[in-house]
């Protein structure tokens, strides 16, 4: 795939393993397996939720892809550039089109800096402006995340979780990216400001035309504000497929397990539905299963399935399943 696909970013094989040291000499005796090859493409415009558990490797994923950690293997393409390979100044320009909106809003702004400061930083750590231009730019992304142009002097901890959630969005629109990681940004907030800012980021993304790998835990959100959806387990892909599709007829058993815990609003639909209750904890990304990761907590897993890592191949079009037995489903 290439731009000429209107695709923007392309991950193949992704790996991240974060090591395990002990003892006085640091001597590494095994290895977090994060993410364990997965591969992927975002078009441009296009939101891809990315779902699943936590500790499943969502986060690792978005922060691999902008390589705030360094993969273990693999190859990150954005607009046919291997970001993988780049270092240094070469890295830091490509940085400029990708930001990411980090899931705690109370952590991820410097409580000594004003929200004019934190706005404009990139823009001064870039040297793309005057100190003029970005007290305007600062201002006019203010209004874009509909806050008050005068709240650039006050200080983090005046503001409100959507309130400072907002700022975080701000940041991330400084430098006028066209891909943007969404590393749970509702998770912290109350509900019903939840919804308010899902919709400021749909309203930015028509307007500036941006591209959103966004992670959640919330499946109802994720159906919401996706295209395309992506579930992950221990570390690999499990099924990914147009939003619709994934929710009407899920092929995997972890997907349909995921969906059946999300709340229905009508009682009467809710009473007839069918809970799938996982057996078990998570086994432990040290030591991930043989074969199949799920197969240890999947009511139709047979001894096939602890031996042979099933493939993720496209059962129909534009639906990809790692089951062995997913066309039971279909």
């Amino acid at each position: 795939m290439s731009l000429e696909n209107n695709v923007l970013l392309r991950v193949e094989d992704l790996v991240m393993h974060f090591p395990i040291y002990r003892g006085v000499i640091r001597r590494q005796v095994g290895a977090v397996h994060a993410v364990d090859g997965i591969s992927f493409s975002v078009k441009c415009g296009e939101t891809l939720g990315l779902v699943g558990e936590s500790g499943c490797g969502k986060t690792t994923t978005g922060r691999a892809i902008l390589q705030l950690y360094k993969p273990t293997s693999g190859r990150v393409y954005y607009e046919d550039i291997d970001l993988v390979s780049l270092k240094g100044e070469e890295l830091r320009r490509m940085r400029r089109k990708m930001q990411m909106i980090f899931q705690d809003p109370y952590a991820s702004l410097n409580p000594r800096m004003t929200v004019g400061e934190i706005i404009g930083e990139p823009l001064m750590v870039h040297n793309v402006a005057t100190v003029k231009e970005i007290q305007e730019r600062v201002e006019h992304l203010l209004n874009l995340v509909k806050l008050n142009p005068s709240f650039a002097s006050r200080y983090p901890h005046e503001f409100s979780g959507g309130q400072r959630q907002r700022i975080g969005v701000a940041r991330s629109l400084a430098l006028q990216p066209s891909f943007i990681v969404c590393d749970e940004p509702i998770s912290a907030l109350d509900v019903s400001i939840q919804a308010q800012v899902v919709n400021l980021l749909e309203e930015l993304q028509e307007q500036f035309n941006l591209t959103y790998l966004f992670i959640a835990h919330d499946l109802s959100m994720v159906r919401h504000i996706s295209d395309r959806v992506v579930v992950m387990y221990l570390g690999v892909f499990v099924e990914l497929a147009d939003r619709d599709e994934l929710y009407h007829a899920p092929l995997h058993p972890y997907t349909q397990a995921l969906l059946s815990a999300v709340p229905v609003p009508d009682p009467v639909i809710d009473s007839k539905r069918k809970r799938i209750i996982l057996q078990g904890d998570v086994p432990s990304p040290v030591n991930p299963p043989s074969g199949c990761r799920f197969h240890t907590r999947c009511s139709i897993a047979e001894a096939n399935c602890a031996q042979v890592i099933p493939e993720f191949r496209e059962i129909e079009s534009g639906h990809f399943v790692a089951c062995h037995f997913a066309e039971r489903f279909m």
